[in-house]
């Protein structure tokens, strides 16, 4: 019998080849569409899924408000976890630690390694990142003790066994042991680097204060539910910290570290997603398969007619609703299982291309994981029933003798039902259309934003105690070149700065001082990256000079101030200019020059009080090119760098590189939606074509006789 309904639905299919290719069609777009975004959102929901203990980490988050501002962020200081420890007992250990940069070679290997992390002893306690070579109680517990990933390892030695041998890192070129060899982080682990050295190669730990807030603190508690009881006991333990400094809060709160991927607002070394696209990729997974879904039955429905007589005969030689009912049901399980196959075959081809448009590192072997295959089995087996069932039921029931005697000649039966698919269909499709062109206008207002910097054809390129020691000799040799407009130094570039420091007008007390961020700079930092100046003067030479002495309430400071500072001091921009002030405890001076406000953090926070200090320390150095020949500018760039400080190697990016960082998550987000609200467009004028054709070919005679 089941063979006898295979091949009978097998010819239905070759005899209806215009439908059936549409319906196949539409099937297989719309589940390699679902299965795509299926593999996606499998992949994004089992971010650190591997690790043993995630159920009991916490990443902790420093909270602080000096006056009415305030930040809050990943930063602690190394005193939060040895203090949390002593005074908790929800908290069985913990890991500090800091991602950086770190120039590192092996006899003439040299490279710039940019996942370089320091990490407490107790790392690979907590965290399940497999060994492979060393005990993880031990590789870690000695000053300049370090452990590479098996990329890292194979890079510096090839197939020689690592174990015991060194390597020299940083700008001083220190020695570290390699004590250890582990697998690659996993794609779906929020950490990740290629190299891990003892954080006690740091130094020692400053344990007594918890402002020097440089580095991420992970806690390992006593049981899952230790969340609720440790985060009641924080908020009263930082408020006796904090009781005589009035103006002054400072707290702690915890995250779930498996939920910290999709739920945080605060990004860690790598950028999180957000739980709301994963919800929005699974709504549009859904519409798309309803869309093809809705294709089928109108197609189905509109045919069922033609095949009343064909059901009327079966009827008089014997056979049962049930069994007619199951003929068709089983030729749209047919049609699905081909689509089901295809759709496999067309994710695999397209894997490479999504890979590359969602930023993920999808393998093709994922598309065969049980779950997923048990998911597509599950979508043909719905499908099946829901397209096949409306017409199997209806001709199911038909009457033989009325069938014969020609009493359902026309397709007028479903009619409504047809039509309603159809303006649902487009419904959705304008709906999506509609959500992209949302999105895109959205992308576009932070893409064409005006941040009140420039940030077109800047070089930002790494800094170290060397380069900042040959700073004047690098500037002279650069600006030789004819492309290059500024040179200037800074901690941070201006459309990423932080820190948070207390600033406060002569008139102030220690209770009114206000929070704000602020960034270290040379004098040629307001010329490079175009801030406009409203009030006072830029920088000199002679300013730099002023704060040279290691004593920094010694030095006199000259502040540039933007418009919301000097808001929060009380001044008017003309007003500042010479009022006396000082940043932090340790920093005197007064208020040089007023910038207009811009956008130093996310467009998605609002402006709030920055100072530019003339600083002694920088990360970045940056350069402003005329734009007219990029690449020979780099090129030129790039052979004095390595004649001048060979001790690095040229690395580079741009400044709007970094500002199109920022908002990733949206515009990779954007560029998804376009793809599958394309898709489902497509998927609903797949299906109006069918109808139209049929419609068409009902009307042959008629179109003839016209």
């Amino acid at each position: 019998m089941l063979r006898n309904y295979l091949k009978i639905a097998w010819r239905s299919i070759r005899k209806n080849k215009i439908s059936s290719v549409i319906n196949i069609t539409g099937l297989t777009l719309g589940l390699s569409c679902c299965l795509l975004i299926a593999l996606y959102i499998k992949h994004e929901l089992s971010y650190d899924k591997f690790q043993l203990k995630g159920d009991r980490i916490a990443r902790v988050i420093m909270e602080y408000k000096i006056g009415n501002e305030g930040q809050s962020g990943t930063f602690t200081s190394t005193k939060v976890f040895p203090e949390f420890k002593r005074q908790f007992p929800e908290v069985v250990s913990g890991v500090r630690m800091t991602r950086t940069s770190r120039i590192t070679r092996y006899e003439e290997k040299l490279f710039n390694e940019k996942r370089f992390l320091f990490a407490d002893s107790t790392f690979f306690d907590v965290f399940s990142f497999r060994l492979l070579k060393g005990l993880p109680g031990q590789v870690l517990q000695a000053p300049r003790m370090i452990v590479l990933t098996e990329d890292a390892a194979r890079k510096y030695f090839g197939n020689d066994n690592p174990l015991g041998k060194m390597l020299k890192t940083g700008t001083d070129a220190k020695d570290y042991l390699v004590t250890g060899v582990m697998e690659n982080c996993p794609a779906n682990s929020q950490l990740k680097f290629d190299m891990v050295a003892s954080f006690s190669s740091l130094g020692p730990a400053q344990e007594d204060t918890w402002w020097n807030a440089n580095f991420t603190t992970y806690l390992l508690l006593k049981d899952p539910g230790s969340f609720d009881a440790l985060s009641r006991k924080i908020p009263p333990f930082m408020k006796k910290q904090f009781a005589d400094e009035p103006g002054v809060s400072l707290n702690f709160h915890l995250e779930p570290y498996t939920s910290v991927h999709l739920h945080s607002p605060h990004d860690g070394f790598e950028p999180n997603n957000n739980i709301v696209y994963i919800y929005v990729l699974a709504g549009i997974a859904i519409l798309i398969l309803a869309i093809a879904c809705f294709t089928y039955i109108n197609l189905s429905t509109a045919r069922s007619m033609e095949r009343a007589r064909e059901v009327g005969i079966r009827k008089v030689v014997g056979a049962i609703r049930k069994q007619i009912f199951w003929q068709f049901i089983g030729e749209s399980v047919l049609i699905t299982f081909i689509a089901l196959l295809l759709s496999i075959g067309t994710a695999i081809l397209v894997l490479p291309w999504f890979n590359n448009l969602a930023e993920t590192n999808l393998k093709t072997y994922q598309l065969f994981d049980p779950m997923v295959l048990v998911t597509g089995f599950v979508f043909i087996t719905l499908i099946s029933l829901l397209a096949g069932s409306y017409p199997a039921l209806i001709l199911s029931g038909f009457t033989p003798v009325r069938v014969l005697k020609g009493a359902f000649k026309n397709s007028d039966s479903g009619l409504w039902l047809r039509k309603s698919l159809t303006v649902f269909q487009f419904a959705i499709s304008v709906f999506l259309i509609i959500a992209t062109f949302t999105i895109q206008h959205q992308l576009n207002y932070i893409r064409n934003k005006k941040l009140g910097y420039d940030r077109d054809h800047v070089l930002v390129l790494p800094s170290d105690s060397k380069i900042i020691k040959a700073i004047d000799l690098l500037k002279t040799e650069f600006v030789k070149n004819s492309q290059v407009q500024h040179i200037s130094m800074a901690y941070n570039t201006p459309n990423h700065i932080e820190g948070g420091y207390s600033m406060k007008n002569n008139m102030m007390t220690n209770a009114e001082t206000i929070g704000v961020t602020a960034n270290p700079v040379d004098q040629d930092f307001i010329k490079t990256t175009g801030l406009e100046m409203i009030a006072g003067s830029d920088y000199t030479v002679q300013d730099m000079k002023d704060v040279a002495n290691d004593d920094q309430s010694k030095n006199v400071f000259q502040f540039i101030i933007n418009e919301s500072a000097a808001a929060a001091l009380g001044w008017k921009a003309q007003e500042a200019i010479g009022k006396k002030m000082s940043l932090g405890d340790d920093r005197p001076g007064f208020v040089k020059g007023v910038v207009k406000d811009f956008h130093f953090e996310s467009l998605h926070t609002n402006i709030k009080p920055l100072v530019l200090f003339p600083g002694t320390w920088f990360n970045v150095m940056m350069i402003k090119l005329d734009g007219q020949d990029l690449p020979g500018a780099i090129a030129g760039i790039g052979e004095t760098w390595k004649e001048l400080l060979p001790h690095r190697p040229f690395e580079y990016h741009f400044l709007d590189e970094d500002f199109d960082k920022m908002y990733l998550a949206e515009m990779k987000m954007g560029q998804i939606l376009n793809v599958f609200a394309g898709m489902a467009i497509l998927l609903a004028c797949l299906g109006l074509f069918g109808l139209s054709s049929y419609a068409a070919q009902q009307r042959i005679k008629e179109i003839g006789i016209r």
